[in-house]
């Protein structure tokens, strides 16, 4: 075996130090199931120096034009670029995301994420009157103060580029805890950060687990806000958390992404739906996994899905090509296998896939492309968020019910709408009770706000809605334009 990278330091005020204390962690890729790095697990003194460093970092960043801290965010848009052959290397061998997957889709969102922002930015009005009926009445957007940022292992660049850019674009500093699982890209974009010149302490990483740093972000008396993606678990335990210090808490959670299929819908729309719900290995809080089809239709759907899931390749991160790679960990694999098998005793029909490795297997945590049919929507595999490469088939006779039965969960982050028709498109879209409907495979526009309901959480992230997340608003009355 190579010897690990060791990873142990964190960034910290402009440098990266040794942890208060030695608690090593090891980093496996989950393609061969053997250690790549070690990095440490941060300690209340590290989470301490980290926030302390921000909030000394505070007054003068904040204070910055911000046309000057446009011009450090495009510095490390540059940068982020000339990285990103190592960035997909460290994807792939952290989070198991395919060589080509990892290079165009994962590196690629984050880089779409910056450029986005940067657009959004430039156009930003800081100060706003509130209308011509009350023009000197003007609306001030600031920033909040110091962030916690905390990220998950399933879209690493994706969802580090959605908080740290707009975080200090806003004017914040900030203290990033990646997931513990999949903390490699994150520490390269630290280096990133720390070649585009930023001034220390605007910036800081603290490697740990949510149970440790995550906590004491969340409850620590001088972050003023907490921006966290992951498990709707994880969420709940993090605004309880956060309660007592009344901080702002964003928070982007898991979905049950409901793909409503009417007879008219084109001919790939079933093919598109079960490859979204497979892309990543299933590893997306807005995947298409219940899959609701119209019943004229429906055996051929049926038929269609199960043909893509048997036609979809599985195999190592390491290789080129489009197939789909490992899920995160083992953990993770035992909690698919076993929903899985809840799918069969429950009474769904396995159309394709099912429960072990994929033929021709031994090691790696693979999970083979699986189809259910006949699902009901009150089935654990229809209401439980999976996170792996499942899909469920529900049939429905009328759009009411379509409509009910997308509905009918606790979930609320992204619906998709297959139909010719464009009223009952519309129609539909405003039904479905989500933060984000996407119809006929068309996919939301650059710097579409990106976010949920209910326990999708109710976070909005992307383009201007985004830059506004992370700042507060001040109502001023009164105001001299003159001056």
């Amino acid at each position: 075996m190579s010897t690990l990278l060791d990873k142990r330091k964190f960034y910290i005020d402009g440098a990266w130090v040794e942890p208060a204390a030695a608690r090593d962690l090891e980093v496996t890729d989950p393609s061969t199931e053997e250690a790549v790095a070690v990095i440490s697990i941060g300690d209340q003194a590290d989470t301490d120096a980290a926030v302390a460093a921000a909030k000394r970092a505070f007054p003068a960043w904040s204070a910055t034009p911000p046309a000057e801290r446009l011009a450090h965010i495009e510095r490390v848009f540059e940068i982020y670029k000339a990285r990103a052959k190592d960035m997909a290397w460290a994807i792939s061998h952290e989070m198991g995301a395919p060589q080509d997957m990892s290079q165009e889709d994962q590196v690629g969102a984050g880089a779409g994420h910056i450029k986005n922002f940067i657009r959004a930015f430039k156009n930003f009005e800081f100060l706003r009157p509130l209308g011509d009926h009350a023009p000197n009445s003007m609306t001030a957007w600031e920033p909040i103060g110091v962030v916690g940022l905390i990220t998950p292992w399933n879209w690493p660049m994706n969802q580090v580029t959605l908080k740290v850019i707009p975080a200090l674009l806003a004017g914040n500093t900030c203290v990033l805890k990646p997931s513990e699982i999949a903390p490699l890209s994150s520490m390269l974009f630290a280096e990133i950060i720390d070649e585009a010149g930023l001034p220390k302490g605007v910036f800081n990483l603290v490697n740990g687990d949510g149970v440790g740093v995550g906590t004491q972000l969340s409850t620590h008396q001088d972050v003023e806000m907490i921006s966290f993606t992951g498990s709707t678990r994880a969420g709940i335990a993090i605004t309880k958390a956060a309660a007592d210090s009344l901080k702002k808490v964003a928070l982007e959670l898991g979905g049950k992404g409901a793909n409503v299929i009417f007879a008219d819908a084109d001919d790939k729309a079933v093919i598109r739906g079960a490859a979204h719900c497979f892309y990543n290995s299933g590893q997306s809080c807005n995947a298409p996994t219940r899959m609701l089809v119209e019943r004229s239709v429906y055996d051929k759907a049926v038929e269609t899905a199960a043909k893509v899931a048997n036609e979809t390749g599985v195999a190592s991160a390491h290789q080129p090509g489009s197939h789909i790679g490992p899920v995160v960990s083992k953990g993770q694999w035992e909690k698919i296998q076993d929903l899985i098998q809840k799918g069969i005793d429950e009474g769904a029909r396995l159309v394709a896939g099912g429960t072990g490795l994929p033929e021709g297997v031994n090691r790696g945590y693979f999970v083979r492309p699986t189809v259910f049919a006949d699902v009901s929507n009150d089935m654990t595999i229809a209401q439980q968020e999976i996170f792996g490469p499942v899909l469920s088939i529900i049939p429905f006779d009328t759009e009411e019910e379509a409509i009910r039965i997308a509905n009918d969960t606790p979930y609320g982050l992204t619906n998709y709408v297959q139909t010719q028709d464009g009223a009952r498109r519309n129609r539909v879209a405003r039904q479905l009770r989500s933060g984000m409907v996407e119809t006929n495979g068309m996919s939301r526009g650059a710097g579409s706000a990106f976010g949920g309901v209910k326990m999708s959480g109710r976070a909005r992230e992307g383009g201007v809605m985004g830059l506004e997340e992370f700042m507060d608003s001040k109502e001023i009355s009164g105001w001299d334009r003159d001056a």
